[in-house]
């Protein structure tokens, strides 16, 4: 197994093309915070940035997944300004005691991981190997599959906290599960079980907890085990960017983009040939490489 570079609160290990990051703070159950954050972030640009990955895990150390935002700053724990953000930066409150909402300091550190999932240029599998509660539970929405182990918990919390719906699941919660069964979950804020995320949609399948990671990694080789990688990367970014768009013609306009480019390229070719060959297909293409023609078609410079 080839390890990659540490971490102060994930491990990142790399094994038969399937990443694995794991939240590694078990003594507080692998509550978020800042450098969890960063950690996470730093995590995905190695991934994206590695040929050799074809899909990553995220999964939780010790019995839990992640508990949440780490509380232990006390009541203000979510009043940024006070405590100072994600980010340490400096303050967005003007001198006139208006907020200046356009400021990096008011970004939702959650919600900068969640893009990063969704921006990931592999697919990414939850294993919810225990307690996923608030950004435990938010962060998982934007990885393609969730699998939870039978020991799971899962709550969005926001309503016993006091806030509101973070890491971007005001977008993803509703997709994934309808709005109906987002509304129940998040008014009432009650955690439920992992056989009530599974009737609800939110998660694939439900695993006895020492079956739970071979089951991801089992799903992970499934998934591109037989396939482009360039392609995979490729349809994750256009299902996801086909939910947002307004009529068929936009996504009528990025397939046939899609088409020309990858149609003219060596995968193509290797995949007709290894049909008609009936042999397994060898495709040559980078992810890394490809990307630099698809990125302007994704463009979206006010998120990172």
């Amino acid at each position: 197994m080839a390890a990659t570079p540490k971490f102060d609160t994930i491990t990142l290990t790399v094994d038969d093309s399937v990443a694995t990051i794991t939240l590694n703070r078990p003594d507080k159950l692998n509550a978020f915070n800042g450098t969890m954050m960063r950690d996470l972030v730093a995590a995905f640009d190695i991934t994206d940035g590695n040929d050799d990955v074809r899909a990553v895990i995220v999964t939780g150390a010790g019995r839990g997944f992640c508990a949440g935002a780490d509380l232990s700053g006390g009541a203000a724990t979510f009043d940024y300004d006070e405590s100072g953000g994600w980010n340490g930066a400096e303050s967005p409150v003007r001198d006139d005691g208006s907020v200046d909402y356009t400021h990096p300091a008011v970004r939702d550190g959650g919600g900068i991981v969640a893009l990063r999932i969704f921006n990931s240029k592999k697919p990414v599998i939850g294993a919810i190997n225990g307690p996923a509660v608030g950004i435990g539970a938010t962060m998982t929405l934007p990885m393609d599959f969730r699998l939870a182990s039978e020991s799971a918990r899962i709550g969005f919390v926001f309503s016993r906290r006091g806030i509101a719906p973070e890491a971007t699941s005001s977008w993803f919660l509703p997709r994934l599960v309808g709005i109906g069964q987002a509304l129940e979950w998040c008014y009432s804020g009650r955690v439920f079980d992992a056989a009530e995320a599974l009737r609800g949609g939110l998660v694939r399948s439900v695993h006895a907890p020492d079956d739970l990671l071979p089951a991801a990694r089992a799903l992970a080789r499934e998934l591109t085990g037989d396939t482009s990688a360039v392609s995979v990367s490729l349809l994750r970014r256009m299902l996801y960017t086909g939910m947002g768009a307004a009529h068929p013609m936009e996504a009528h306009r990025l397939e046939s983009r899609a088409i020309w480019s990858r149609g003219a390229s060596a995968d193509a070719r290797e995949g007709v040939a290894s049909f008609l060959e009936k042999r397994p297909a060898a495709f040559p293409d980078s992810v890394t490489g490809a990307w630099e023609t698809f990125a302007p078609w994704f463009d979206t410079p006010d998120y990172n």
